[in-house]
């Protein structure tokens, strides 16, 4: 199969793309580089002995990506391009719902116009909201109550491709509905590399272990949790990816969406303990207000991506730790490529 990865040189496509070259199949990257890296690519084709098919476009921009993309050919796609921070969503909400939902307009236009009919959409948890049980499900409310434009975006954007399923029954779409990533390849060649200041936890952590970053700002210390920081359910990286290319692949017609995560939770503190467990070394940490949209409980049911898709997590939140410190500690400014 000859997969699409838009968004493909960001930290959970340049992963998914070494899975996928490693079963086998052809690779196409479409990424504007805005939160990417072609050395990440590059490393990826070092880890596998497969070659990346690249291309520079903003999925937003339909004339571009279709100028792009005008001699190259595919026949499934994984949709990853986006913006992916809550809090900066919650600041600049008219930018998130531009980029987010015009990226998904543009490729399900080209992939009609080129009978390509299989998707794999990058989703989020976020889509269900405030949990309304201990375990959230597929059957779980989403699209009510969001709390932040990010949220909002991805629940859009499963509503806009269940309508366009609606008019082509050929399409085979999936929503993966993933928790926390975290970790790296164990290689430590290819992990996550954010731009600027880090949004997620992980990266944060790892950039105070190996001295970038003077402390980790921990918000809210105050939640219904048993030490008072918000729980997530962290899955690593790899174990992701493998999960987006066993939905590519047996992908049904119409819509179907799975949550990708571990079933266990993890605080915030929780997670420095063993980070600094695994690194040896300490991870300084100030307790700052909440911030705008996050929750204090978010832990996935994930039993119908085993059912379905014979997909469960491998890996356990040490193991993301070890090979997050691998990939930070040998690379602690990140690829040092620019876009």
């Amino acid at each position: 199969m000859r997969a699409l990865l838009t968004g493909g040189a960001g930290y959970i496509g340049s992963h998914t793309a070494l899975v996928l070259l490693e079963q086998g199949h052809e690779v196409l990257v479409l990424d504007d580089l805005s939160n990417g890296s072609r050395e990440a690519l590059r490393r990826v084709e070092e880890l596998t002995g497969g070659r990346i098919d690249f291309v520079r476009a903003d999925l937003a921009d339909a004339a571009a990506t279709r100028a792009a993309l005008a001699d190259r050919s595919f026949d499934a796609a994984i949709h990853f391009a986006g913006l992916k921070s809550v809090g900066e969503s919650v600041e600049q909400p008219v930018r998130y719902y531009r980029v987010n939902l015009d990226s998904t307009l543009t490729l399900l236009d080209v992939m009609g116009e080129r009978g390509v009919d299989r998707l794999v959409f990058s989703s989020s948890a976020t889509v269900y909201g405030e949990p309304r049980t201990e375990l959230i499900a597929e059957d779980h409310p989403t699209g009510a109550g969001l709390s932040n434009p990010y949220g909002w975006t991805k629940a859009m954007n499963e509503r806009i491709i269940a309508d366009a399923a609606a008019v082509r029954p050929e399409l085979r779409a999936v929503h993966l509905r993933y928790f926390n990533p975290v970790g790296a390849h164990p290689s430590g060649r290819i992990g996550e590399d954010p731009r600027g200041l880090p949004n997620n936890l992980m990266p944060f952590i790892a950039q105070v272990a190996v001295g970038r970053r003077e402390r980790l700002s921990v918000f809210g210390d105050d939640y219904p949790t048993p030490d008072g920081t918000g729980v997530r359910d962290y899955i690593h990286v790899m174990d992701l990816a493998e999960g987006h290319v066993a939905a590519l692949v047996r992908a049904e017609p119409g819509v179907q969406a799975y949550n990708l995560g571990s079933g266990r939770g993890t605080s915030v503190l929780e997670a420095v303990r063993a980070f600094e467990a695994v690194s040896g070394r300490p991870v300084p940490y100030a307790i700052e207000p909440r911030r705008a949209g996050d929750l204090a409980t978010v832990v996935a049911d994930p039993s119908l991506a085993l059912d379905r898709l014979g997909w469960r997590t491998r890996r356990d939140f040490a193991e993301a730790c070890r090979d997050a410190w691998a990939w930070q500690s040998a690379n602690p400014d990140g690829y040092l490529d620019s876009p």
